[in-house]
């Protein structure tokens, strides 16, 4: 049993998570294993591509359920459970197989699965329909997916049936929530989206002419993909965090700054209307914002390490240098106008990054060429289906690449 925030005695919380085998879902599964009287995982689910990682979780964790997107991946899954059984000494009728769900659907159908709270740590688009049958289905949504909120977050907003409803993983967006516990929405003031500067800090525009991709992915604090690297290197990373903050937490477009401080310990912070400024600082652990994820609003004992306060440390913060990096500029005005302009900016780039990682965009022409698919978009309505988000994202990757393939040969 675990020890709720009033003191109260609880049962261990159902988990579903969603993306198991990646970054995120492992980190929550050392949560689960160092806590299992907070925690009980119920369901699993993956894309496809480690069914013999996702086969060894769902057996260690007696699992109910296990899906993968990939539907031909689901008889590799079934031989992958029997494979690791073996390994484990196990004989056939010694352990029960969980419910395969295969297939393109098999996310959002876990997301409804009888559960406390649901993991959403999907990549992309894809995470889009499970986090709204989450939130439809009643369940608490430990949000990791940022497409959820940055192409469709007016589908999400329509979607919530209670405050609290979604807990932000970002580390961002996890300092934030736990900063504005210090005072009402009507003290809010602004909000303090903080960002590593990527490895391109302190230049300007005239010196990114020329950047190579290896250097655009040489980031100096976090080890990740290399969309979200290279997206950290042009800013747009921090571009969608910011339209990220302003659904979660409803502060308008100009209330969110963004500040630069490249030690990556203060994780955002919270101004209030009296001069008073809440920061949430720790050592960079996503294992900490994965936590308060799924115990919200309780904390849980030892997620991560703390800042040691017995060494001295020396903090940066630098204004944004919105001539160099225009990105969250662009952002707010996208997120400002609506319509699909969030999901727009978002696909766009997306082709924008794989571009340049192949050679055929410079690094500049990343955050150029999104301003060109931004100012020829169509006037789409707001979107009322994720089909209307699909179809915007679609006209999006469809008009960057018309734009990458005449700079090319234009060129």
């Amino acid at each position: 049993m675990a020890v709720g925030q009033n003191g109260a005695v609880t049962s261990p919380r159902d988990l579903v998570l969603l993306g198991s085998t990646g970054s995120i879902g492992t980190q929550a599964i050392d949560i689960v294993r160092r806590n299992p009287d907070r925690f009980r995982v119920v369901g699993l689910g993956a894309g496809g591509g480690n069914v013999g990682l996702l086969a060894a979780q769902a057996l260690e964790l007696g699992v109910d359920v296990v899906g993968v997107a990939k539907a031909s991946a689901a008889q590799d899954l079934q031989l992958a459970f029997y494979a690791e059984a073996s390994r484990r000494g196990w004989a056939t009728g010694d352990f029960r197989l969980p419910r395969i769900v295969a297939g393109p659907d098999a996310m959002t159908e876990l997301a409804g699965w009888p559960a406390d709270v649901v993991l959403n740590g999907v990549v992309g688009s894809l995470g889009l329909a499970p986090t709204l049958a989450a939130l439809r289905a009643g369940r608490t949504v430990a949000l990791a997916n940022k497409e959820s909120l940055v192409a469709g977050g007016p589908l999400v907003r329509a979607a919530v049936t209670r405050p609290g409803q979604i807990v932000p993983v970002d580390s961002e967006h996890s300092a934030l929530a736990q900063c504005l516990r210090s005072g009402t929405r009507p003290e809010v003031r602004r909000l303090i989206v903080t960002a590593s500067g990527g490895p391109f800090r302190g230049r300007r525009r005239d010196e990114l002419t020329g950047v190579t991709p290896e250097q655009a992915l040489a980031h100096p604090t976090w080890t990740m993909g290399p969309v979200v690297t290279i997206n950290s290197a042009t800013m747009v990373n921090k571009a969608l965090e910011v339209i990220e903050a302003h659904e979660l937490f409803d502060v308008p477009y100009a209330d969110i700054t963004v500040t630069v401080h490249p030690q990556s310990v203060i994780h955002s912070m919270v101004e209030f209307v009296d001069g008073s400024t809440i920061a949430q600082a720790s050592p960079p652990d996503m294992r900490l914002p994965i936590a308060l994820g799924l115990g919200w609003p309780d904390r849980v004992p030892e997620a991560a390490g703390a800042v040691d306060w017995s060494t001295a440390h020396a903090w940066e913060f630098t204004p944004l240098d919105d001539a160099a990096f225009p990105a969250v500029a662009l952002a707010k005005a996208a997120g400002q106008a609506g319509r699909c302009r969030p999901a727009i900016y978002n696909a766009a780039n997306e082709e924008c990054v794989a571009a340049f990682v192949a050679g055929r965009l410079p690094f500049l022409g990343i955050v150029d060429t999104l301003q060109r698919v931004l100012d020829e978009a169509p006037d789409f309505a707001e979107p009322g289906t994720v089909e209307d988000v699909l179809d915007a994202e679609s006209w999006a990757r469809a008009h960057a690449q018309e734009i990458i393939v005449a700079s090319v040969e234009g060129a």
